[in-house]
């Protein structure tokens, strides 16, 4: 299964140079990098998101984390994966911008 994580650029940027994060300041703050299903992104993207500029969506695949990844009733009472490690530049399948266009953000079609 492919799961993804929504990054501001100055976190891409981060994991770009440093090779791994903690994630974003909500994930440092609960401890675990927040991922979402590819029925998931869209709304943690509206909710999370909105009006961002400059976004980028990363997909990986979610057995790659093995036990580190754990499956937690969130928004909703949908279960939403969790990584209980640094997130790695190594083993992303893809990135993607994520454009805005009239304050919507436009997705790249996802597998599901």
């Amino acid at each position: 299964m492919v799961i993804f994580k929504i990054l501001r650029p100055s976190e891409w940027d981060a994991l770009c140079a440093q090779k791994e994060t903690d994630g974003a300041p909500i994930d440092v703050a609960d401890g675990f990098i927040h991922f979402s299903t590819a029925a998931q992104v869209a709304e943690t993207l509206a909710k999370h998101f909105a009006g961002a500029e400059g976004l980028t969506l990363l997909a990986y695949k979610a057995e790659d984390f093995g036990d580190a990844l754990k499956w937690e009733v969130s928004r909703g009472g949908d279960l939403f994966p969790h990584l209980y490690a640094h997130l790695p530049l190594a083993g992303l399948l893809w990135h993607h911008a994520i454009p805005l266009e009239n304050g919507v953000h436009i997705l790249p079609k996802l597998d599901r």
